[in-house]
């Protein structure tokens, strides 16, 4: 739960970069809301098609795709200008984000794409994805999507570094706010399962737990609710993978441990 937290504390304590959202490049499905003041008949909420136009009272089609939302917004004034309106006061902003998104996948709370309002960092996707789960990895890694339609490639040892981000959440998480990414449409954030050891035998809470760079077996342990009163201290093994074969190691509180691991906790002999 740490991580989740500090990420939430994190998002409060940012005041993001924000770009004007006059900016956001307006682009198919989007809905506008146009207000011409004093001329009710003229305001509105305004679909954008798919051809980048919306339809709009005295000016028909009205080309808004790949213009900014002030580009848009003088484009109807300039159009109502023109032998309609003396000197007409329009304002047009977004009421619908729908055009661009982002993509959050793997170790999060509610996985599945989000509107991007014209500017977004990789916290505010996290908290807005529900934050990670308890099983996420110590990596983020954003892949640049591009089109803003469609999630990018799941991220492979094959994929350019030129295509793929990489942020260390523990690094984040310490308040490292440089890795605190702006995101661009079409991105897929992908956040990674840890990599995990099992505790079984004669433990209070056997299981699967999270492991961390540096974690050792007594670690493990006292994650796992410490060793019961019929448990050795002595009688600790590490069943571990070897050039794909399992061997046992009788090993001692402070070994270190690696992903895959699985610990266990002999009886005492009496």
């Amino acid at each position: 739960m740490g991580m989740l937290l500090l990420l939430a504390a994190l998002l409060q304590a940012v005041t993001p970069t924000a770009s004007d959202p006059r900016l956001y490049v307006v682009g198919p499905n989007d809905i506008l809301a146009v207000t011409v003041y004093n001329q009710a008949q003229l305001t509105g909420k305004f679909a954008v098609e798919a051809d980048g136009t919306f339809a709009f009272p005295l000016l028909g089609r009205v080309m808004a795709g790949g213009l900014s939302v002030r580009a848009v917004e003088d484009k109807v004034r300039e159009g109502l200008a023109a032998g309609f309106l003396a000197n007409p006061q329009v304002s047009v902003t977004i009421d619908q984000y729908r055009s661009q998104q982002i993509f959050v996948m793997g170790e999060v709370r509610q996985p599945g794409s989000l509107p991007f309002t014209g500017s977004m960092t990789l916290i505010e996707a996290l908290s807005r994805a529900g934050s990670t789960t308890d099983h996420a990895g110590a990596e983020a890694v954003i892949v640049r999507g591009g089109n803003g339609g469609a999630p990018g490639p799941a991220p492979s040892p094959t994929t350019s570094s030129s295509e793929t981000v990489r942020v260390n959440l523990l690094n984040l998480q310490r308040g490292a706010l440089a890795q605190n990414v702006a995101l661009r449409p079409g991105d897929t954030v992908f956040v990674p399962k840890a990599e995990t050891v099992f505790v079984s035998g004669q433990v209070k809470v056997p299981g699967e737990y999270v492991i961390r760079p540096g974690m050792t077996v007594r670690q493990a342990l006292a994650l796992a609710g410490g060793v019961t009163d019929r448990g050795s201290m002595r009688r600790i093994q590490i069943i571990r993978t070897v050039d794909d074969k399992e061997v046992t190691l009788d090993v001692d509180l402070q070994k270190l441990l690696q992903a895959g691991d699985t610990i266990v906790v002999r009886e005492r002999f009496f």
